[in-house]
C-alpha cells in the first residue's frame, strides 16, 4: 500500500472538514477514496464544493465498508453511533479513527475496544488536542518528576459559552436521546481526555453536581463543578459551563515541588527549591516558605491538531511511525464523563472510578425515555441503546 484510502462517514462541518484537507494535499499519502451520509443535500453540497467528481459516495455506510473503495475510515457521526460503527468496520479489517467522544456510555467503549484488538485493522481516536505543544509539554514534566508528589489539580473552563439559538439549531442538540448529555458530551471531550493525559492518572473518586437547563431551555447539563480524589490522596476540581461569559480557560497541576499554570496558550512552571512537605517539617519559623522560580516553559511550537493526528494515523498504517493517539485511550474520557454525570444525576453521591456500567447505563436510560429529542428516521439511539443491553447484533446488522 503507497496511499490509504480514506471514507468518511458523516459530511456535516467536521466530516467535511476532514475531507477537505485530504483532497488538499494537507495529509501526504492519503487519498479519498469515498464518502457517506443519509442525508444527500449533505453529500451534494460537499461534492460541489470540493469539486469530488470521481469520488463514490453512498447513503449506507455498510456499501462504502463492502466497497474495497476504502483502507481506513473516519466516523464523524452522532456520538452513540461512533462505536457501532468502528465495530462493523473492525469486523472487515478496516482502521478506523473516531471523532470525540469514543461513546456515550462506557459499556459501548468497552466491547468496541475488545473488537478492536480481534482485528487486523488499526485504532485511532481524533483527540487533536494532544497534539498542542503546552499540552505535550505539561505531561513530559510531570512524567518526569517536576513538580514532586501530586497535590491538587484544577481546571477551570468556563469560556464555552453558547446562546439559545446555537442549541435551537438541531433536534438532537442538548439531549440526552439525541446527544448523551450536554457541555461535558458535547465541549469537554478534550479537556475530559487531556486532565487524565497529561497528569498520567485518572481519578479514583468522583463528586459532581451538575446543573440542568440552568442557563438554557434545554434538558441536559450546562454547568458542572466535579470534585476528583486521586490514590495518593490528592484532589482535583474540574469546572465549566455554556452559559458564563466571558469565562476562563486555567488548568492548573500542582505538586511537592511545585505547579504548571496554563493559560493563554503560554505555560508556566513554578519550581520549589525544596519538596514542600519536607520543608514545613523542618523549617525554623512559622511563615518561612520554599524559595520559587517562576520561569514561562519553552515548547517545540508545534501544535498540528486535526491535521497531525490525520498525517500520524496515515503513517502509522503506512509502517512509517507509531500510532500516537490509540482508539482504546477513549475509555478514559468516557469513563470521567460518565462518573461526573451519575453523581450529578444522584446530587453530589461519590461515585467510584470504574463506573459500575450497568447502574449508570439504567440510569441513562431513564433520562432518554423522557427525552424531549425526536426520533429520527434511522432510529440511531434505538440502536445504540439497545446494543448497550447486549440486543443488538452489529455483525447482522439487526
Amino acid at each position: 500500500m503507497k496511499k490509504v484510502r480514506y471514507g468518511i462517514i458523516g459530511v456535516g462541518n467536521q466530516g467535511s472538514y476532514y475531507a477537505s484537507l485530504i483532497k488538499d494535499g494537507k495529509i501526504p499519502n492519503a487519498v479519498l477514496g469515498g464518502i457517506c451520509d443519509t442525508n444527500p443535500q449533505k453529500i451534494t453540497a460537499l461534492i460541489n464544493r470540493l469539486k469530488l467528481k470521481d469520488v463514490p459516495f453512498f447513503s449506507d455506510c455498510r456499501q462504502l465498508m463492502d466497497s474495497k473503495y476504502v483502507d481506513a475510515i473516519i466516523i464523524t457521526t452522532p456520538h452513540y453511533l461512533h462505536p457501532i460503527m468502528a465495530q462493523e468496520c473492525f469486523m472487515k479489517n478496516i482502521h478506523v479513527i473516531t471523532d470525540k467522544p469514543a461513546g456515550v456510555f462506557t459499556r459501548q467503549v468497552w466491547r468496541m475496544n475488545q473488537e478492536s484488538k480481534k482485528s487486523k485493522g488499526l485504532f485511532g481516536m481524533m483527540f487533536n488536542q494532544r497534539t498542542n505543544c503546552v499540552y505535550r509539554k505539561m505531561r513530559e514534566i510531570i512524567a518526569n518528576g517536576g513538580i514532586g508528589k501530586l497535590q491538587r489539580v484544577t481546571w477551570i473552563i468556563t469560556d464555552w459559552f453558547r446562546t439559545q439559538m446555537y442549541y435551537d439549531s438541531g433536534s438532537w442538540r442538548a439531549t440526552w436521546r439525541g446527544e448523551g448529555g450536554g457541555v461535558l458530551i458535547n465541549q469537554c471531550p478534550h479537556q475530559i481526555d487531556l486532565i487524565s493525559w497529561v497528569v498520567g492518572e485518572m481519578p479514583k473518586t468522583v463528586n459532581a453536581f451538575c446543573k440542568y437547563g440552568h442557563w438554557h431551555n434545554i434538558e441536559v447539563e450546562d454547568e458542572v463543578t466535579a470534585y476528583f480524589t486521586y490514590k495518593n490522596g490528592a484532589t482535583g476540581v474540574f469546572i465549566t459551563t455554556t452559559g458564563e461569559a466571558p469565562g476562563t480557560n486555567r488548568f492548573e497541576v500542582s505538586g511537592t515541588l511545585g505547579k504548571l499554570i496554563c493559560e493563554n496558550n503560554k505555560l508556566y512552571y513554578y519550581k520549589n527549591n525544596k519538596d514542600s512537605t519536607q520543608f514545613l517539617l523542618h523549617a525554623k519559623t512559622s511563615f518561612d516558605k520554599p524559595t520559587v522560580k517562576v520561569t514561562e516553559v519553552k515548547t517545540d511550537g508545534k501544535n498540528l491538531q486535526h491535521i497531525g493526528i490525520l498525517r500520524n494515523f496515515t503513517n502509522a498504517i503506512l509502517r512509517k511511525e507509531k500510532l500516537f493517539v490509540k482508539g482504546t485511550d477513549g475509555i478514559n474520557g468516557v469513563e470521567l464523563m460518565n462518573a461526573i454525570e451519575l453523581s450529578g444525576w444522584q446530587n453530589g453521591k461519590t461515585v467510584k472510578i470504574p463506573v459500575n456500567e450497568k447502574v449508570y447505563f439504567n440510569e441513562l436510560l431513564k433520562h432518554v425515555k423522557n427525552s424531549k429529542c425526536r426520533r429520527g428516521h434511522d432510529n440511531i439511539v434505538e440502536k445504540a441503546l439497545n446494543f448497550g443491553t447486549g440486543q443488538h447484533n452489529v455483525k447482522n446488522g439487526k
